[in-house]
């Protein structure tokens, strides 16, 4: 193959950003995208067969756009640059970039990384109803925070209700000491973490004594109505049927809610059915209710987060199709038995 080279120029004031401590983004794009990649002062060869050298080009372009506007480039950027460059969308991060939903209390932008967590935030901004789907580290509850406290904040609604169903994660804790308060927090603590960083622990404590925010288990939810609220339903995969009936009935006027799950860690019993399922299947046609389904694609924690969610979705897909097989050649063989032939005939 005929190699080919380009040439691009980084602004010497960019180029730690771009390239990353010891360089770890550009050996990064190298490996990934197989070209080579050398600087002199603020000029950058590529080489590499064509098309990958367009590519790398492209990604580093797009990182450099990102870091002029004054973002600090992460793994995960990089990461993301390259994966959309196989599916030529190497300009998505740089489009997406400029939507900023609110700040932390650092100051820091709280913004959509990816495209579907683009698309998640849209969805919340043009439906009453929306279900953010997805594993764990796609931003789904953080994104639905930011949006509640920014339509807080903007007199768009009264009051934050947050909420999730007291469930164990797969162990038993037994009775927990305390008040009542104390029994429930350890439950809702990732609620109370997320708005402490976007709104600040005084401001939050603040709103709570007003009633205007409130962090309650889904059971309290029962013979309320819900008007003029930003309501978020949290770990909607450990609700059962009723459950989720009950809280999608308790929405008033004024209102609007995000359900998040993920379905894939559900800590029902095995014979319980999750809730989120069932309302996937019933509301699927509903007007104003929108289902947004994130993937290992949308993770934006540690790169290393987004590598175990893709094993554990290539092993469950794995074993879906090793159990269809057995059934499969189970059902082959007792036909066989009987005389009869994989159609069922004599």
């Amino acid at each position: 193959m005929d190699e080919f080279t380009l040439k691009l120029s980084v602004p010497a004031e960019h180029m730690r950003n771009v390239f990353g401590e010891y360089d770890s983004f550009i050996k990064k794009i190298e490996k990934e995208l197989s070209v080579t990649i050398v600087n002199r002062d603020e000029d950058i060869k590529i080489t590499g067969s064509e098309e990958n050298a367009n590519r790398a080009r492209s990604v580093l372009e797009n990182l450099v756009t990102l870091s002029r506007r004054g973002n600090a480039i992460q793994e995960q950027n990089v990461n993301y640059t390259i994966e959309m460059s196989h599916e030529q969308k190497e300009d998505a991060l740089v489009e997406i970039d400029g939507e900023i939903i609110c700040h932390t209390m650092n100051g820091k932008p709280v913004k959509p990384k990816t495209l579907g967590q683009k698309q998640y935030v849209d969805a919340i901004r043009d439906h009453m109803i929306t279900f953010g789907l997805g594993p764990a580290g796609t931003g789904k509850t953080y994104l639905a925070m930011a949006m509640a406290i920014t339509a807080f904040k903007n007199d768009e609604v009264g009051r934050i209700i947050l909420t999730r169903p007291a469930i164990e994660a797969g162990e038993k804790l037994g009775f927990l000491p305390g008040d009542l308060q104390s029994k429930v927090d350890p439950y809702l603590r990732p609620l109370y973490d997320a708005l402490y960083q976007i709104m600040g622990a005084e401001n939050f404590a603040r709103n709570m004594e007003k009633g205007l925010i409130e962090v309650a288990p889904l059971a309290y939810m029962r013979g309320r109505t819900l008007d003029n609220a930003y309501i978020i339903l949290d770990e909607a995969q450990n609700t059962t049927p009723a459950q989720m009936k009950m809280f999608l009935t308790r929405i008033g006027f004024g209102s609007k809610v995000v359900v998040t799950g993920d379905k894939t860690q559900k800590d029902l019993s095995p014979e319980s059915q999750s809730g989120l399922d069932v309302a996937l299947r019933v509301l699927g046609k509903v007007e104003d209710i929108a289902f947004c389904e994130l993937t290992s694609k949308d993770v934006v924690r540690h790169p290393l987060v987004q590598k175990i969610v893709k094993a554990y979705e290539q092993y469950e897909e794995r074993a879906v199709k090793n159990n269809t097989s057995k059934k499969d050649n189970g059902s082959s063989r007792k036909n066989y038995r009987y005389g009869y032939d994989q159609k069922g005939r004599k």
